[in-house]
């Protein structure tokens, strides 16, 4: 898995600025889950969510609501990078199917933009176990912009 080679390069700054999500000063949600962005590119972004035990579920594997987290989160950069840094955006429908567990693994997700709307877009992301390449999870959402 790694699409990112369909995908333009963006503009320095801006590549810059979205390689950066998740390093805040204070800890937002995809900080406190140890998400981090591998790769942005136009419509497109690669992110790491890095095993630990604090993430499984009872049964020893990681738990369903860490993996959509992610597959929410690697979208945010993709939807972003085509706005200034002023633009709101918020998921507002998100399906996911679990394909498969994973156990003790780092997990890798990469997001894309189908199509954009004026203030609707419209995103697929998949979740491979980071050991195996096994798709783990997929989704389809839609974010509301505006910019």
């Amino acid at each position: 898995m790694n699409r990112a080679d369909d995908f333009a390069l963006l503009p320095p700054e801006v590549a810059s600025r979205w390689s950066r999500f998740g390093k805040w000063d204070r800890v937002f949600y995809p900080q406190l889950l140890g998400m981090t962005v591998e790769e942005v590119r136009v419509d497109y972004c690669r992110m790491r969510l890095a095993y630990r035990p604090e993430l499984e579920q009872p049964a020893g594997l990681v738990h369903g609501g860490a993996i959509a987290s992610l597959l929410d989160a690697v979208v945010v950069p993709a939807v972003g990078a085509a706005y200034g840094p002023d633009a709101r955006y918020s998921t507002v429908d998100m399906h996911v199917q679990f394909l498969s567990a994973v156990d003790k693994h780092d997990i890798v997700a990469e997001g894309w933009i189908v199509k954009r709307g004026r203030s609707v877009v419209f995103c697929e992301s998949e979740a491979t176990n980071a050991n195996t390449a096994k798709v783990v999870a997929r989704s389809v959402l839609t974010y509301n912009v505006s910019a």
